[in-house]
């Protein structure tokens, strides 16, 4: 049963390691017999973990027959990665409720996916689910995930050590396609926040043609992230902003975090 009206409780069916790097959870029970997925092939939910009080936020890689999957990065320190690294098969989890924000216009002509290993869900969501556009994917990853993307869009692997990015970079250097499309991009929020400003200051993309998320944030020490885009992404719905201004909002409220 949920626990309120938007957290479910869920428990841990299954485990299974992708690579060194990303863990594959599956999760059900009873308690996600209300799940209401919103179907928006990006959409995520925050995850709570046994003896943590913070949520952390996961792509829905799939929800299908009760069974809810998410794909963890594992790394050093972090709330959720050192549960998710352990014997967690029959752990009782919380789920908040989903949101999403992948709009493709109608007019779209091609897709563009770009991002570092905590959007790879996201984007193979994405990609298996665009059959009807070409798609072309830049992944900055440890090492290449061979057949976890499925086949039919162009992909370049990039190398990355977890912590570093140079997503801006290889933005800056695409090529891009003829005519009108959707450009989807998620990573380090520094990265992210000058990718921003290269798609509306150097290309001039309307906001409704890209969407652009911080996933997480670069520190020494990976110590917790200082501004929860939960409640800032709630208030600006609230208000009837749209994605990319509640994104700008978070921009700047980690700006005024870092001092």
């Amino acid at each position: 049963m949920s626990t309120r009206a938007d957290q479910f409780t869920a428990q841990v069916l299954r485990r299974e390691e992708l690579s060194d790097h990303l863990v594959r959870l599956t999760l059900g029970g009873e308690g996600l017999a209300g799940f209401p997925s919103t179907g928006v092939l990006d959409e995520w939910v925050g995850l709570v973990v046994p003896g943590q009080f913070q949520s952390r936020y996961y792509t829905v890689r799939s929800w299908a027959d009760g069974e809810l999957v998410v794909d963890v990065v594992v790394h050093a320190v972090g709330l959720v990665t050192e549960w998710a690294a352990g014997d967690c098969v029959g752990d009782t989890v919380v789920i908040t409720e989903p949101k999403g924000s992948f709009t493709l216009p109608e007019d779209a002509a091609w897709v563009l996916l770009v991002g570092d290993l905590t959007a790879l869900p996201a984007m193979a969501r994405i990609a298996e689910s665009t059959t009807d556009l070409p798609v072309r994917i830049w992944a900055e990853v440890p090492e290449p995930h061979e057949g976890y993307l499925p086949e039919g869009p162009e992909v370049t692997w990039l190398p990355s050590e977890y912590g570093a990015s140079r997503l801006a970079e290889v933005v800056e250097g695409i090529d891009w396609p003829a005519g009108e499309g959707y450009f989807w991009m998620a990573g380090e929020s520094a990265q992210m926040r000058a990718i921003r400003k290269h798609l509306m200051r150097v290309r001039k993309l309307p906001s409704h043609a890209y969407d652009v998320m911080g996933y997480w944030r670069a520190t020494a020490g990976r110590q917790p992230r200082k501004v929860d885009p939960g409640p800032i992404y709630r208030a600006g719905k609230a208000a009837g902003k749209s994605d990319d201004e509640i994104w700008a909002d978070y921009d700047a409220a980690q700006e005024n975090a870092d001092g």
